[in-house]
């Protein structure tokens, strides 16, 4: 029996006065948000909040996001966290999907949620700044004990392919977390945690907010994300690990001048997630500041936790690790047989954070698990020494005159031109070739290329099939709340080509 909550009031009363959470010049210590989150569990059970409990909660990346999400834990609630930027509709999709009885929504964010509420009949509570509320009112003296298999958190999918559903992790999964992660990253007593990232997707969620609060480490947070600024705290803060996705590190990148690598000289990991990392980016962040940037690998559905890279190997730059200890991971073929090292296959994942299901989608949980194994969608190939490499998403694999494009490949083509600070590949129908290679790219300067050069630049570097024949530059590519590239976003109008 356990929490999620449960490292948190260990901390509090071996470490109390080390500072947990810290945003500017707000900081925490562990005893301060303990005592925090007991008196926001009372306000909970006063609203009727008991074990099992769907509450929805919507806040950026602020302590007070940990306070309201750890407080509802102690209850034994299951949390459902959104983006701030969600709509009303959205937001109601959720809330009927998941059955929630309660939301909770930050007060610069909550007219969406507030609607829904009052629409549906449902109590609602506003997250207010904890300087304004008194710590002092009544609070829970202890957290209810859970069962590894009940449900902790629900995170809703991207509904890039139909209509969004909603992984279910448990407390073994959320647990399972942060044991990964100790011995991968080494992570030692006095910790210091730095992230931008959203706090309602898993990555800033599970893999850095949770890592950082059980193991006692002091955790950084900054909303919303400006590179300068994050390069400061990195710098100011004297940060050990830091935790971004790769347009952040490549943000940084583009305004790096008056930075030198001994401004770093404390930062011991960057941590990259959520999209691949150019090759590029990663060499050039080394040369930059100092430090490397270690990808990992994981999905929503594997509460951000799967592969990471090994700090006793040499550098594979393109991989995103090897399976954390308790995990497996297989290339299959189509018919679900294991795949020969370095053969391209759809990944599978196997471990403790794998969640149990997807919420009231019996079809498509039987489709994702397969004998206790995730189908993730991605493809990739595995070496003799288990490092990964994700080639591409299964659905966004162009296939170009019958022959297979892995955008990924194209991109970090793209990535190694000078003037190039972000590119996309997808693909487009084609009456000819079924689909055609389109690049969609951000110039340094409006006028560093034209459609020629860069033809001829991706001419030099790859085969003829592979070479983006439609072209369009944009000022900025369309981006998730996590700083993800979202394909599916990009106008494809202004895509031009040559005469065939």
């Amino acid at each position: 029996m356990s929490n999620p909550v449960a490292a948190l009031w260990r901390n509090a009363e071996s470490v109390p006065d080390r500072i947990a959470v810290r945003s500017g010049d707000r900081t925490l210590t562990y005893r301060e948000l303990r005592r925090r989150i007991a008196v926001g569990s009372a306000d909970f059970a006063e609203l009727g909040v008991e074990r099992g409990d769907r509450v929805l909660l919507i806040a950026p990346s602020i302590p007070e996001f940990a306070i309201t999400y750890y407080a509802l834990h102690a209850l034994g609630a299951t949390v459902i966290t959104m983006n701030v930027m969600s709509t009303t509709h959205e937001i109601d999709y959720v809330v009927e999907d998941s059955g929630t009885s309660l939301i909770v929504a930050w007060e610069d964010c909550l007219d969406a949620a507030e609607f829904v509420a009052r629409e549906r009949g449902l109590p609602f509570r506003t997250v207010l700044p904890y300087e304004s509320v008194s710590a002092e009112g009544g609070a829970v003296s202890e957290y209810v004990e859970l069962a590894d298999e009940d449900t902790a958190v629900v995170l809703y999918t991207s509904g890039t392919t139909g209509k969004p559903k909603g992984a279910q992790l448990t407390v073994g999964n959320v647990n399972a977390v942060p044991v990964a992660f100790r011995d991968a990253l080494r992570v030692g007593e006095h910790e210091r945690w730095a992230t931008a990232l959203p706090l309602f997707h898993c990555f800033g969620q599970l893999v850095v907010m949770h890592d950082a609060l059980t193991w006692s480490g002091t955790l950084s947070l900054l909303s919303p994300f400006t590179p300068g600024e994050f390069m400061n705290r990195l710098r100011d803060e004297k940060i050990t690990i830091a935790c971004g996705v790769p347009t952040m590190w490549n943000a940084m990148l583009q305004i790096s001048g008056d930075y030198v690598p001994e401004d770093f000289a404390d930062l011991r990991l960057a941590c990259s997630g959520g999209a691949s990392l150019p090759g590029e980016v990663i060499r050039a962040f080394e040369e930059q500041f100092g430090a490397t940037i270690l990808e990992g690998y994981g999905l929503t559905e594997t509460a951000g936790t799967a592969t990471f890279r090994d700090l006793s190997a040499p550098l594979k730059v393109g991989a995103v690790g090897r399976a954390l200890p308790g995990f497996r991971a297989q290339a299959r073929d189509p018919e679900g047989r294991s795949l020969p090292p370095g053969t391209v296959g759809e990944i599978f994942l196997a471990g403790p954070s794998v969640m149990k299901g997807y919420w009231n989608r019996p079809e498509a949980t039987a489709e994702a698990l397969v004998d206790g194994w995730l189908a993730t969608g991605d493809l990739g190939t595995i070496d003799e020494d288990g490092d990964i490499r994700i080639v591409d998403r299964k659905k966004d694999l162009i296939i170009r005159g019958g022959y297979n494009v892995y955008p990924r490949e194209v991109e970090e083509i793209l990535y190694g031109h000078p003037d190039i600070v972000e590119a996309a590949v997808i693909g487009v129908p084609d009456d000819h070739y079924g689909e055609e290679i389109a690049a969609v790219v951000a110039l340094r300067s409006p006028d560093a290329l034209d459609h020629d050069s860069l033809r001829s630049w991706c001419k030099e570097r790859l085969s003829a099939y592979k070479v983006p024949r439609l072209i369009s530059f944009v000022d900025e590519l369309p981006k998730g709340a996590t700083g993800k590239i979202l394909k599916r976003a990009i106008n494809t109008d202004g895509l031009s080509a040559p005469a065939r």
